[in-house]
């Protein structure tokens, strides 16, 4: 035997007995937490203000959640591969905007929706190819199109708000495909579920940490790169303009500012939730969890009787707190 053969033999009769398997509770540590979070905010406010915990305050939280559930989804897939999205407040509100107009101009509900669907469509592949082709950067190209976007949702109705013209689209939010369970429910579990094995049990769908953890060893590895970034894109304006007609569907009005706030929250959101900004983490379980503290932050705030001005301060130091905990358990774990 070579001295070669007899240092490599060892290695490869060792290599198959080391096995591990990550348990559910290790695997969602983070999320775990960010659940007790709720749990305890909801307690905390409930103790000053009893009906917060009551059934109707609880699905005023999830109807009011499900949108920004739906947008942290999609931002969540961008912020994996290591790249960020602005624009899709501005998507969120022009989606509203062209399917109220389309409405007006004798579109029925199902035509005016896809037409509304097609902004995300249009710009989310704006942003993928002039990321991924052109080669800008992520911050400066949906900057860009935040600013577009959020322009033409003034221009497509002079600034004006636009009732929805179909009688029935209130059907979209609150109707109820399976018995017992508002479809706003219903859309954010399938969603969630969808893009949860997505990425932890599809090669597509590793392919995203991979490509945000470092682009150049997964191209390396022969993993397409661009098409991943772009398919990232594409989903976060989708799911923005899902958000934006279920919206419109629940308040049966289109704004033009209607997702002004959306943006932030939904980046707060996926934050929150345990991704990292540098790509190559999350789960879609974080970001739902993400997006329902902040509405729980929300509707405490406005049960209590706090000005609602410092709704913002209030979730700056919820992303500040998740931001720390997370960079301490990181160190832990990496001195273990």
């Amino acid at each position: 035997m070579t001295r070669t053969e007899t240092q490599i033999a060892p290695t490869e009769a060792s290599t198959p007995e080391i096995k591990r398997t990550e348990s559910p509770f290790s695997a969602y540590r983070t999320e775990i937490a960010i659940a007790v979070a709720i749990i305890l905010l909801a307690l905390a406010v409930g103790s000053q203000v009893p009906q917060a915990l009551t059934w109707g305050n609880f699905a005023n939280i999830t109807q009011a959640g499900a949108p920004l559930i739906i947008m942290s989804l999609g931002v969540l897939l961008v912020v994996v591969t290591g790249g960020i999205d602005l624009s899709v407040g501005s998507v969120f509100s022009l989606t509203g905007m062209v399917t109220a107009q389309a409405m007006a101009h004798g579109f029925g509900g199902v035509s005016a929706g896809l037409i509304g669907l097609c902004v995300g469509l249009l710009f989310g592949s704006i942003n993928g190819l002039l990321v991924t082709i052109v080669g800008l950067a992520p911050f400066v190209v949906t900057l860009i199109t935040f600013a577009v976007a959020g322009s033409l949702a003034f221009i497509v109705t002079n600034g004006r708000s636009m009732p929805i013209e179909d009688p029935d689209f209130w059907l979209l939010n609150s109707g109820s495909m399976i018995p017992g369970m508002p479809n706003y429910i219903l859309f954010c579990v399938i969603l969630l579920v969808a893009i949860e094995l997505f990425l932890k049990k599809m090669v597509a769908g590793r392919w995203f940490y991979a490509v945000g953890s470092s682009s150049t060893a997964a191209y390396l590895l022969g993993i397409p790169v661009k098409r991943t970034k772009f398919m990232a894109y594409v989903a976060s304006s989708l799911l923005a303009s899902s958000s934006g007609l279920l919206t419109i569907s629940y308040i049966l009005n289109a704004e033009s500012t209607a997702g002004s706030s959306l943006m932030l929250q939904a980046i707060a959101a996926v934050v929150i939730g345990g991704a990292s900004l540098l790509g190559g983490t999350g789960t879609a379980v974080g970001a739902v969890l993400g997006a329902l503290m902040i509405t729980v932050i929300q509707n405490g705030v406005n049960l209590i009787g706090i000005n609602s001005f410092w709704q913002g301060s209030v979730t700056g130091v919820a992303i500040l707190i998740a931001v720390l905990i997370d960079r301490f358990s990181k160190s832990r774990r990496g001195a273990v």
